[in-house]
């Protein structure tokens, strides 16, 4: 039987969920005979995998109010080619990725274009927007969340809600090379995968690591980027910033080799986000932080909440602290130093980190065994059911 579905997703982490997703879905469509044909938005990983690309959205992970303002007419003429294009293919169903602000609307035009929505990895809707769960439940066909607590807050409606456990647990166990052993003495900086997160947060990452440098000259330090836009300009940042601080010690670049560091590297400090979860279960301990620009602090702090008390994703699944976390002005120096000195090897934190680290992993693992699988397997459930209807 002939069977199509889309695949949505507009940031990085997203980018090689979805990527993982195809190639599993192709594997149970081959099991059964059907012939399967994948299409959508995504980045590099998805190409690779051979979807039919409908738009690359390599750059379209952005955050920030001014900096979504900046792409609007983009994301604009974006959207109205994909609703245009969807219509017109037809798919069995659309997979949506994470990328709340572009597929919350998304799934409500195919929701009136009849065109069922599955949407794997949840928008954080227990952070920000409880009152659009009814809207899911009403335009969702089916909801895959990879946190198991996230069945909680879909509990008091009626969407089918599935926990098939973090993708992440299948990719870095797959990567995980048995001849690297992890270097006591190398540091890793991890600034982020957008090219604002680079502007907020190198500087004080530098700044940090120069004190850390003198206090620790044994350190050697190290940047891993996750592609090359953002290695070019983290270079060159690095750059101006060592002629202006001559004391920063040298620090190495790479691209596209982070999940070969979080192996290798001893300690780190890194930009919230997915990087930390992928930290984690490749048994990285860190220090965690962020920073944005002030109107968008400003306008966050209107509707969101901190849920469990905090915002790195390690920490909210643990529901206390492992990664100690430091927010805007609070990413700074003076608080950094102590807490990256405490989880280094020997460190007052490190043994604390390191068993909160296994912890978090366990809680990802799906009974299943593979969470790339079991999430391939609800996606062909729900097209399998719409294409005998």
């Amino acid at each position: 039987m002939k069977r199509s579905i889309w695949i949505i997703s507009g940031e990085a982490s997203g980018d090689v969920y979805g990527a993982k997703l195809a190639n599993e879905m192709r594997q149970i469509a081959s099991e059964r005979g059907d012939e399967l044909s994948v299409s959508g938005m995504g980045g590099p990983n998805m190409i690779g995998a051979g979807l039919d690309i409908k738009v690359d959205s390599t750059e379209l992970g952005v955050i920030g109010v001014i900096e979504v303002l900046k792409h609007i007419f983009t994301f604009i003429g974006i959207f109205f080619s994909l609703v245009k294009q969807a219509k017109k293919a037809r798919p069995d169903a659309v997979v949506l990725i994470d990328y709340p602000g572009f597929n919350l609307l998304f799934a409500l035009a195919m929701y009136r274009n009849k065109i069922p929505v599955i949407w794997y990895v949840c928008p954080h809707l227990w952070v920000w927007g409880k009152w659009r769960l009814p809207v899911l439940a009403k335009i969702c066909t089916k909801m895959l969340v990879i946190f198991p607590f996230e069945t909680e807050v879909f509990a008091p409606t009626r969407l089918e809600t599935e926990f098939v456990g973090h993708p992440l647990i299948d990719i870095v166990e797959e990567r995980r090379d048995p001849n690297i052993v992890r270097e006591p003495d190398s540091f890793l900086l991890l600034p982020g995968s957008r090219t604002m997160e680079i502007d907020f947060l190198l500087n004080p990452m530098l700044a940090t690591v120069s004190e850390l440098a003198k206090r620790h000259p044994e350190l050697k330090f190290h940047i891993a980027a996750p592609r090359e836009k953002i290695a070019k300009l983290a270079g060159e940042k690095y750059a101006l910033y060592r002629k202006r601080h001559p004391e920063v010690p040298q620090i190495s670049i790479s691209c596209g080799d982070t999940g070969a560091w979080q192996q290798r590297a001893g300690t780190g400090l890194a930009a919230s986000g997915t990087v930390t979860v992928e930290s984690a279960i490749a048994g990285l301990p860190l220090v965690v932080g962020y920073k944005l620009n002030w109107v968008t602090i400003a306008v966050a702090a209107l509707v969101v909440r901190l849920y469990r008390g905090f915002f790195t994703m390690v920490n909210i699944i643990a529901n206390r602290e492992i990664y100690q976390e430091f927010l805007q002005h609070h990413f700074r120096t003076e608080e950094l130093l102590p807490a990256i000195e405490a989880i280094l090897p020997g460190g007052s934190r490190r043994a604390e980190v390191e068993a909160g680290m296994v912890e978090v992993k366990t809680m990802l693992t799906p009974n299943s065994g593979s969470a790339a699988r079991q999430a391939a397997e609800a996606c062909y459930g729900v097209i399998a059911s719409e294409t005998t209807v």
